[in-house]
């Protein structure tokens, strides 16, 4: 698509004010991606709560490929989110209902579906031989956990929701004051960067400097390195969206991200093939480890831009499994990794092969976390309070398009 017919797409958007639709799928696709991803922790060969004694190296190379996109691309999608709700609440506003939207559903699973994943966590490694200790000591292990682990160590997935919440309250005075005068000028500038060919390609510094820079000092999944570089792409979505001139450069530039994209990978995996004890949670030494967290911030970035083309181009249309997706989409996320801890933790006992096994999980965790929803979340007031249901929500609200200003944009909403 030329440049002139974007600009002309952009500025019929503002006319009609309608939704970006693509946002929406986006996240919705995002979410049934982290249950597949979920589900086949079970058989890879990484760590998990349950593991099946057969494992499959091609379903770990499989995540792999996930792995430097899939996250940043959900808390991207959240700061456009954050984005469009702050064109139509003040600073109390937007505090409160992230509360009850993220800081309640996060205690909710927290309490009422914590325990059960941390009991079959604990009797499945004691029976595999993982853990020998009792259930308190189990528990004293996993809670003496401190800094954004926490939220994990608690939760389980449930960290995603109170990464969420952290980066709302944490971010907003940068959100606040990108919205005057003098941030506006800054993003402009940074839009006019923008429009040279190729320049998208900037945004992998800060993210690279991030992540090379704590990686070494907080390795661990979920430590302070995943936090900050979580915390910039969700800064990177709210930026994306304040002005219309870095839409134009993704739907210019899309072969270029995908190109970075995918060459980012393959050079990080043959890095991490070649190097025999080198795992993601150990800190990198040497230049060659260095290299392959720069690569996973390249690969990161240019991946999760593409996707945004792939949304532009392709999703930004509204149907039926659109709008059931977006109300049922939260409640399916807080359910869904218990209900496939607790089916796995029988699954993995059978006398059967690893792919028998796998269509059990997958296909039996989908059908008993849809089925919970529907006929007992959705059915029950309480549930659908606690649960943020009470109409059409989701974790990062409405997403309504914005009359893409090509210089110094804002956005409204209804």
């Amino acid at each position: 698509m030329q440049v002139s017919s974007v600009s002309q797409q952009i500025e019929g958007t503002a006319r009609d004010n309608r939704r970006l639709y693509y946002l929406d799928w986006l996240r919705v696709i995002a979410i049934l991606g982290v249950f597949l991803y979920h589900a086949s922790d079970v058989f890879n060969t990484a760590g998990y709560e349950i593991k099946n004694a057969e494992q499959s190296e091609a379903i770990t190379i499989i995540q792999g490929f996930f792995f430097p996109w899939g996250m940043p691309l959900f808390f991207l999608i959240a700061g456009a989110g954050t984005w469009f709700a702050l064109r139509r609440r003040t600073a109390g506003e937007f505090t409160r209902e992230r509360t009850l939207r993220l800081l309640v559903p996060f205690f909710v699973g927290t309490l009422l579906l914590g325990p059960i994943q941390l009991y079959l966590s604990w009797r499945h490694k004691l029976q595999t031989g993982v853990f020998d200790g009792s259930l308190v000591a189990f528990v004293a292990d996993r809670f003496s956990i401190i800094g954004p682990r926490a939220f994990g160590a608690a939760g389980y997935h449930m960290w995603f929701l109170g990464y969420l919440f952290a980066f709302s309250l944490l971010a907003l005075p940068l959100f606040l004051w990108l919205r005057g005068d003098a941030g506006r000028r800054a993003v402009s500038s940074l839009a006019q960067l923008c429009a040279h060919r190729g320049a998208i390609l900037l945004f992998i510094i800060p993210l690279a400097m991030v992540r090379m820079g704590l990686q070494p000092f907080f390795p661990e999944e979920h430590h302070w390195a995943d936090f900050f570089t979580f915390g910039a792409f969700f800064v990177l979505g709210y930026l994306l969206f304040a002005d219309g001139r870095f839409a134009q450069a993704i739907r210019r530039d899309w072969p270029i991200l995908l190109g970075v994209g995918i060459a980012s990978f393959l050079v990080a995996m043959a890095i991490g093939m070649s190097l025999e004890s080198f795992t993601i949670e150990m800190a990198p030494r040497t230049p060659l480890e260095f290299l392959f967290w720069g690569l996973v911030a390249a690969c990161g970035w240019c991946l999760t831009a593409f996707m945004l083309f792939i949304g532009m181009r392709f999703l930004d249309r509204c149907n039926r499994g659109l709008r059931y997706g977006q109300e049922a989409i939260l409640p399916f996320f807080v359910i869904h990794q218990p209900v496939i801890i607790v089916i796995a933790f029988f699954i993995v006992q059978w006398n059967a092969g690893i792919w028998p096994k796998m269509l059990v999980v997958f296909v039996g965790s989908f059908l008993v976390s849809i089925g919970l929803v529907e006929l007992l979340i959705k059915r029950v007031g309480t549930l659908r309070v606690m649960f943020c249901m009470k109409g059409i929500s989701a974790v990062q609200g409405q997403f309504v398009s914005a009359p893409h200003r090509t210089h110094a944009g804002s956005a409204s909403v209804r």
